[in-house]
């Protein structure tokens, strides 16, 4: 079965404001090739990396319409569309790309060393430890 092809109509700014309006069928790629400047031209030369408004469609044709709709609007129209959808200005697209450490939660973890560390007689002392600690004299009323 074929997964259902998206497409999106999507608005980045730079820090000062300067807009650009496209395109894509995927909107991750798209972003970061924007924030790594990869893309020559208009966006690269202005600093433009921050996605600030995108919109999904499911049919290209609808896209590519409302990208044109949209790029023919005067700047405080596509402004407003933005504040519509993202009033702080926000990059969308913040933290995408970044190397994410798994944070696994202890006791769901699978892994050989988590094992051999849990059955080592160390852990097992401190373990019994600490619950002592915790646990202290238990008294009676």
């Amino acid at each position: 079965m074929s997964r259902e092809r998206r497409y999106y109509v999507y608005i980045m700014a730079s820090r000062s404001l300067n807009l650009y309006t496209g395109v894509t069928d995927d909107i991750y790629r798209r972003a970061l090739e924007h924030k790594s400047g990869a893309i020559e031209g208009f966006t690269k030369r202005y600093h433009i990396d921050r996605l600030v408004y995108y919109e999904r469609f499911r049919y290209i044709n609808n896209a590519i319409a409302r990208e044109k709709q949209v790029k023919a609007w005067t700047r405080a129209k596509r402004i407003a569309l933005i504040k519509s959808m993202n009033p702080t200005w926000q990059d969308l697209a913040e933290g995408w790309g970044e190397k994410i450490e798994l944070q696994i939660p202890r006791h769901a973890r699978d892994d050989k060393e988590l094992r051999d560390e849990e059955n080592s007689k160390e852990f097992k002392e401190k373990n019994a430890a600490a619950t002592a600690a915790i646990a202290g004299p238990l008294t009676f009323r």
